[in-house]
């Protein structure tokens, strides 16, 4: 890796080197970040997440009450197939990321690359879906406890990766269902009379998915 992604993106010329370097490696990448929720008790719970920047699909999302470099470890663990394809791992320089971690973590495979130091915009991906989760979840809801708030963003997840847009993927979606066929129409706004457009509410009706369901007779 050239020298010069040690300084990761700021002034001058860097953000462009470091913009293609992620660009040229997105295939072959992972980010990890951690935020807070607060429960109903006003108790601070950690949600940590994974994400692949190729395809933004949410690889793996957890809540602890006491995050750990044990319990970090373990999660990425959990993330990583033993087949994986990935070479990079993204992550900042929080304290909870030492030096034996980031050793432990390239027997898993990985490069680390932190991020040079108050330089979020190095884990853009990371710190967008974080943004996201706030906005989309996090902002509406309140957490009872640690179950609750893991069930929460069990369905959250299910709905980032496999039913909402994103608008990077052009748009699409990280990781598309199968959806019912429609067949060819003379008229391509006008559906079969034996299908309709069905809603799907998620998370209560925080969200909607959509799809075509078939008609009872």
């Amino acid at each position: 890796m050239p020298k010069r992604l040690d300084h990761g993106p700021g002034t001058g010329g860097q953000s462009q080197r470091w913009a293609t370097f992620v660009r040229n490696h997105a295939q072959a990448m992972v980010a990890c970040d951690f935020c807070v929720a607060i429960t109903a008790t006003f108790r601070i719970l950690y949600v940590f997440v994974v994400i692949e920047h190729a395809s933004r699909q949410l690889l793996h999302v957890n809540v602890t009450a006491h995050p750990t470099a044990e319990w970090t470890l373990r999660q990425l663990r959990e993330a990583m197939p033993s087949d994986h394809r990935y070479r990079f791992l993204i992550h900042d320089r929080d304290s909870i990321f030492s030096r034996a971690l980031d050793q432990r973590i390239r027997h898993l495979g990985l490069k680390v690359l932190k991020t040079p130091v108050r330089t979020p915009v190095a884990n853009a991906i990371c710190e967008r879906v974080l943004g996201t989760l706030r906005r989309e979840c996090l902002d509406f809801v309140i957490p009872l406890s640690a179950h609750h708030l893991r069930r929460l963003l069990t369905r959250w997840v299910q709905h980032y990766n496999e039913g909402r847009l994103h608008m990077s993927l052009g748009p699409g979606i990280p990781q598309p269902s199968v959806l019912l066929p429609v067949p060819v129409q003379p008229h391509r706004h006008r559906l079969p009379a034996t299908l309709r457009v069905a809603s799907y509410p998620i998370l209560s009706g925080l969200h909607h998915e959509y799809g075509l369901e078939e008609q009872a007779a």
